[in-house]
């Protein structure tokens, strides 16, 4: 609820989806749209794009892959509407803005939101997927084990490095990133990196 928005169940649904078509054009929630991929260039745009990524990742799926409500994401909307209710009457406009002003840093230009932009852009052509192992993980719940995630995405984060231990050999030759800070850095400045820089697939309608 702090979040001021009620988004982590309409990011579960999305993200399922993601997992199942990763890549696949017009199915993958997570690819961008023909606009991001056109006009977010140069150091300015892609500055303004980490800043709003909070935004843009949440507001993408609903306009590219539209899906009805489910009953508890109505249940979700109703109870962060009182709870938003009660911060505005309780502490005032400024409590409700600090909330939702930090919910954006926290989503974009933020060091620990970088595995937004750093999990599935095409950093290196070898690789479509990266992983992190750096100590930010402890504040993020091991997100950055991300190749093991897409492995075996129902193992819960405290275990996968664990599962990165048991099998080694299957993640030492994979992207990897040994910076989130410079996953950032490089976004702005590398203009070979665009919205556009992920592997996309056409949609098979026999196997999928």
């Amino acid at each position: 609820m702090p979040l001021s928005l009620p988004i982590s169940l309409g990011f579960k649904k999305y993200h399922l989806i993601h997992h199942a078509r990763q890549g696949i054009a017009t199915v993958d929630p997570d690819l961008p749209t023909f606009v991001e991929g056109k006009y977010v260039r140069g150091p300015v745009l892609k500055f303004l794009f980490l800043v709003f990524q909070g935004l843009i990742y949440v507001g993408r799926p609903l306009l590219t892959l539209p899906m009805p409500l489910t009953k508890m994401e109505i249940i979700a909307w109703i109870v962060q509407g009182i709870f938003d209710i009660f911060i505005l009457q309780a502490f005032g406009w400024r409590a409700l803005c600090y909330l939702v002003i930090g919910t954006l840093l926290g989503c974009g230009l933020h060091p620990l939101a970088a595995h937004f932009v750093g999990e599935h852009y095409v950093w290196d052509p070898r690789y479509e997927t990266y992983s992190y192992y750096g100590p930010l993980n402890y504040l993020v719940y091991n997100v950055g084990w991300h190749n093991e995630h897409h492995d075996f995405p129902r193992i819960p984060g405290s275990r996968l490095p664990q599962l990165h231990k048991i099998a080694p050999e299957y993640y030492k030759d994979i992207g990897i990133h040994s910076s989130w800070p410079g996953v950032l850095w490089r976004f702005i400045f590398d203009d070979s990196i665009t919205p556009f820089s992920r592997v996309e697939r056409k949609l098979d309608p026999k196997t999928d």
